[in-house]
């Protein structure tokens, strides 16, 4: 892993894997892109899965209750996955931080832990962490948070409305939120900082790297002097890794993935895999 290259699989195979990260999934908001992560999850399968924070949005939940059936789809399938044997880890991020009064516990299979060190195959140690305590908005200014949470869901709203115009014109999901988030200087300087920190943290903890979510975006370098690697999100970009059998790690961008078979009218045939 060198410079800021990523890895990206562009081949929608069954699989199973040693290990799935996924992070920033926003059940219980608008924005969240469940039924992209449900046909994920149909071909993803892993002996142990991690669930990297903000799986839930308790915060928006608690300004408005919505929760349609593809969500509860999606935790019922987590849950499936539990039940055949897949080890569950959930580590809570600021959006679910209600779960944070829990860890150590059990909720039908899935552990809730604050933070944990990864060991993968190959021997490399990764500390998994969601990544808000090196935010410093959300550390010492939470009222301005929720306040950016407000114009970041407006955003996602408008997003919406443009991926329904797009899909009735038959163009695959494109996020603009996440366009214009990469284009706007301050929000480019504040995720080289975030990613800065949390590499730090890393070495701190003395492993090979960090596996974190938060700022929603999924990118896998070593430019702090360890591995950093982000799974990015469910609302913007539909990404996650997976560890492979021989510990390599690699980013799955399941957007990029759905754009390009829908380009390819020879590979919309798919065949059926068991639930």
């Amino acid at each position: 892993m060198t410079g800021r290259a990523s890895e990206v699989n562009d081949t929608p195979e069954a699989h199973r894997y040693r290990s799935l990260f996924l992070s920033d999934v926003h059940l219980g908001t608008k924005g969240c892109q469940a039924d992209l992560l449900l046909d994920f999850l149909r071909y993803y399968d892993a002996d142990t899965i991690y669930l990297v924070g903000d799986i839930v949005d308790g915060w928006r939940l608690r300004s408005g209750w919505y929760w349609p059936q593809a969500h509860n789809d999606v935790v019922q399938k987590l849950l499936r996955k539990a039940r055949k044997g897949a080890r569950i880890v959930y580590l809570p991020g600021n959006h679910d931080e209600f779960l944070r009064d829990y860890y150590g516990s059990h909720f039908g299979g899935i552990e809730v832990v604050e933070t944990a060190i990864h060991e993968a195959a190959n021997g490399k140690r990764y500390l998994v962490i969601h990544g808000d305590v090196f935010d410093v908005v959300v550390r010492h200014a939470k009222w301005l948070a929720f306040l950016g949470d407000g114009a970041y869901t407006a955003a996602l709203g408008i997003n919406t409305y443009v991926n329904w115009a797009r899909r009735k014109l038959g163009f695959p999901y494109w996020s603009l939120s996440q366009w214009a988030k990469l284009k706007v200087k301050n929000a480019v300087n504040f995720i080289g900082r975030f990613e800065e920190a949390v590499a730090t943290e890393a070495r701190r903890h003395k492993v090979d790297g960090v596996v974190c979510g938060h700022i929603h975006h999924a990118v896998m370098h070593d430019s702090f002097g360890v591995e950093y690697v982000n799974c990015g999100d469910w609302v913007e970009s539909c990404t996650a890794i997976v560890e492979h059998a021989d510990g390599r790690l690699e980013l799955i961008d399941w957007a990029r993935q759905t754009r390009a078979r829908l380009n390819a009218p020879l590979l919309l045939e798919r065949p059926k895999v068991a639930a």
